[in-house]
């Protein structure tokens, strides 16, 4: 069986960085089949609804070796954070207007 190693990126409905601090393990997705009565989509695989989560990178590489799955890994983005205060909104030396 195939796995994914990641890290979760955020959410674009969160501010900080919760639940992107861990190691996600997830199976990649297998083919589909449609049942011909009902004309449902559906696969066999359960393993879809498993997610792994782990502290670090060398737990998870060592929780697919041990299974015998193959694994990919896909390393995150260094993300640039530019420190931001409320008075920059006031400040004598601001670059824009002032709208209100």
């Amino acid at each position: 069986m195939k796995v994914r190693i990641y890290k979760p990126a955020k959410t674009a409905m969160q501010s900080g960085t919760a639940k992107t601090r861990e190691w996600l393990l997830e199976a990649e997705p297998s083919p589909k089949s449609v049942d011909p009565l009902m004309g449902w989509t559906s696969s066999r695989d359960t393993m879809q609804q498993v997610k792994l989560f782990f502290a670090t990178l060398e737990e998870a590489k060592a929780h697919a070796e041990k299974n015998g799955w193959t694994y990919s890994i896909e390393l995150p983005h260094a993300r640039h954070v530019r420190p931001k205060a409320y008075a920059d909104n006031f400040a004598y030396g601001r670059v824009g207007r002032w709208t209100h």
